[in-house]
């Protein structure tokens, strides 16, 4: 969001512009004067030849973000190789299973509310869409998502798929993509995202949805949802490279031991 007008006679408008695309996750680019702001941070940019102030929750366009688009490049591509034989017995399993597609392929969205085709291994029958809104009395998480412990949808392969993480292997092509990042919140269906009752939640928007967050390794499905929230926007408003490598460190165990996984 491009601010240009008169600071010293719009200053109040301003500040409270300012405030909501904070509030929203949004850039925001304003002549070079600066603003006391809750989260956002402030740094010199360009936008057509007119230096500018900018606020962001994002990172801001260096080196680190570079670094991090090419961290996710090589590890998706490691992962794809490394993962290969796993994939194919998964894919087995599922075939053998039920009937029914091996891939689950569902809109989520991700960066700037923009949807993309997410990719999954299949871990619920074929009619498990269709079959969500008589089960949503049974939603077991307050706020947007919807989990329920013992779904009925799901299959016998799909539990030990869930219970492993194995059926998130396929995001590793959304990474690899661009519509995903290694680390990031989690992207969440269409579905969830219309039952937001709060503007602070649309922040999670302003970067790339992850394959692993502080949400995964801090228990998952067994914190409530505003707290997954909470947690997506303290992961934005410190985000570094060392946070995203000590994230990935942590999440292996955590898949590892089950926890929290439904």
């Amino acid at each position: 969001v491009v601010i240009s007008l008169p600071i010293k006679s719009f200053y109040e408008k301003t500040a409270s512009l300012i405030s909501d695309c904070e509030e929203l996750g949004l850039t925001v680019k304003v002549p070079a004067d600066f603003f006391q702001s809750k989260r956002a941070t402030a740094y010199i940019d360009s936008f057509k030849n007119m230096p500018v102030v900018t606020f962001g929750t994002r990172p801001s366009p260096a080196i680190s973000a570079i670094s991090k688009r090419a961290i996710d490049i090589a590890g998706s591509l490691v992962a794809l190789i490394v993962l290969s034989p796993i994939a194919a017995v998964c894919a087995l399993a599922i075939k053998l299973d039920s009937p029914g597609p091996i891939f689950f392929v569902q809109d989520r969205v991700g960066l700037k509310r923009n949807r993309f085709r997410l990719v999954k291994f299949r871990t619920m029958r074929v009619d498990a869409e269709a079959r969500l809104k008589e089960l949503e009395e049974q939603n077991e998480v307050a706020g947007a998502a919807f989990k329920i412990k013992r779904d009925p949808r799901v299959t016998r392969v799909g539990r030990v798929l869930r219970k492993l993480s194995l059926d998130e292997i396929p995001q590793f092509w959304n990474v690899l993509s661009g519509e995903m990042s290694l680390v990031g919140p989690r992207p969440l269906p269409v579905r969830d995202v219309e039952e937001f009752d709060h503007d602070w939640q649309y922040r999670r928007f302003s970067v790339k949805p992850g394959l692993t967050c502080l949400w995964q390794v801090n228990g998952r499905h067994e914190i409530d949802f505003d707290n997954w929230m909470e947690l997506d926007l303290q992961y934005i408003d410190s985000w570094s490279l060392s946070l995203d490598v000590d994230i990935l460190f942590k999440t292996v165990p955590a898949v590892l031991r089950g926890t929290g996984a439904s």
